[in-house]
């Protein structure tokens, strides 16, 4: 019998340990088990706790008056599916009559306390059908992204949800998007992941950078273009807005609008033209807005609403051109100057990591998702690469990308280095790449003597 104590406590004390230094080997070897036993075991009685429960219909009340039996119990949500995950467990619930896939999102914090689970989130699938998403652990601590990623063109997976699911940027979903965060927060991480995975895709990426391209020069090899100051950016754009015109040349030549063609076949943008003439998607990724918008003479004011109205006009016409903006920035108010709330009215897509004043987080929130500006200002200064993702239909979400050192992104662009599309338009302005005992060399426009 003493044996049989040690050996207990031996097994207890491994299991709080791996609980705490290892939450996700934990989950997986007891906790998953032990959370799908607790569910069951306890739903009846934690649906009715948390008003997510019906009473009975009135003919099974009349039957039971005239059969002299008890009152049937109130109804809770009928479970369809418990289907247990790397993170947590998925409950898909069918609702009864009456209630409203609000009423779960509102109890779902009383749902993680009744289930002793880290969070509870929800959403509705169909007419009647929620499901519920729990996850055992604290998947944002130490994020480790799945093996198996849903990949398709223009869609790349860039960090991890609160709920565990994997949060994809879907280029052709949502074509540009607007990143902000204080110093130190994590915005360059998370554009460092999002070039990483676009890098062995079939795409152009230009990039702007007015910190003397500290920041996205080391990953040269897999640019088609690069600035690094604004005289150049202005430069690119203007060549930019130029092949926006001539693919709309071509879509227009190609559109086959003569009554002998199917509708469906009628082109609009570039994803409906034949692969052949097909030209290569752009992505542009701007890492510090500000650099952009702020003047100090007359001549830089010029050169300064020059950028932002290329800005605004590839953000309001690049989509069907297969043009994509990628803007990162510690803010983006009207501050900057006209034609900057144009630009963001433009930008569907907001991340904001640690801001240093509610002011912006509203630049990023306020105009869609008002619930998550008090979530971005609540972001503690020590968990770098914390985030809220949220999109112009009010939906939002805590992310968090995987760290990705900068030597492994250099590493992942210099092996598909190759994939880097040549554009005439911004052959000028590819980056020459210094040897190693060479001195650096400034990325500013070839001379046409070179061209």
């Amino acid at each position: 019998m003493t044996g049989f104590a040690v050996t207990l406590v031996l097994v207890a004390a491994a299991v709080g340990l791996l609980r705490w230094r290892r939450p996700a080997w934990y989950w997986l070897t007891f906790g998953v088990t032990l959370a799908v036993v607790r569910v069951l075991i306890r739903y009846s009685s934690v649906m009715d706790a948390c008003g997510l429960t019906v009473p009975p219909p009135r003919w099974r009340l009349a039957l039971a008056r005239v059969a002299n039996r008890p009152i049937p119990e109130s109804r809770s949500p009928r479970i369809l599916r418990l289907r247990p995950t790397r993170t947590g467990l998925v409950l898909r619930l069918k609702l009864r009559p009456g209630q409203d896939a609000f009423d779960v999102a509102a109890a779902s914090d009383r749902l993680r306390h009744s289930f002793s689970m880290y969070g509870v989130t929800s959403r509705e699938l169909r007419s009647g059908v929620v499901e519920v998403r729990m996850t055992g652990y604290d998947v944002l601590k130490r994020v480790q992204m799945p093996t198996e990623k849903e990949t398709r063109p223009m869609r790349v997976p860039v960090a991890l949800r609160q709920d565990g699911s994997v949060h994809y940027r879907d280029y052709r979903a949502i074509p540009h998007a607007l990143t902000l965060g204080a110093t130190e927060s994590g915005k360059s991480v998370y554009q460092r992941n999002l070039v990483a995975s676009l890098a062995p895709m079939d795409v152009a990426l230009v990039g702007i950078d007015c910190k003397q391209g500290v920041e996205l020069f080391p990953l040269a090899r897999r640019f088609s273009a690069l600035a690094d100051d604004p005289d150049t950016a202005a430069e690119v754009l203007d060549a930019l807005v130029e092949r926006m015109k001539r693919i709309y040349q071509v879509i227009r030549a190609q559109q086959r609008i003569t009554a002998d063609v199917p509708d469906a076949e009628i082109a609009a943008d570039i994803w409906d033209l034949p692969d052949h003439l097909r030209p290569v998607p752009v992505v542009v990724l701007v890492d510090e807005v500000a650099e952009l918008a702020l003047y100090a003479n007359k001549e830089e004011e010029r050169r300064r609403d020059r950028i932002v109205t290329d800005l605004v006009r590839l953000a309001q016409l690049g989509r069907a051109a297969g043009i994509y903006l990628e803007i990162c920035g510690q803010r983006f108010g009207s501050e900057l100057g006209k034609g900057i709330t144009m630009l963001r009215a433009q930008l569907t897509g907001r991340t904001a990591h640690r801001v240093n004043d509610e002011t912006s987080a509203n630049m990023a929130f306020g105009d869609i998702a008002p619930d998550a500006v008090l979530a971005a200002i609540q972001i503690p200064a020590e968990t770098r690469g914390l985030a809220i993702a949220g999109d112009s239909s009010g939906g939002w979400h805590r992310i968090r990308a995987p760290h990705t050192s900068l030597r492994q992104a250099v590493n992942i662009c210099n092996r598909h280095a190759d994939r880097t599309p040549e554009l005439p338009e911004l052959a000028p302005f590819r980056p020459t790449l210094p040897g190693p005992d060479a001195t650096p060399v400034p990325l500013v426009k070839a001379s046409s003597a070179t061209t």
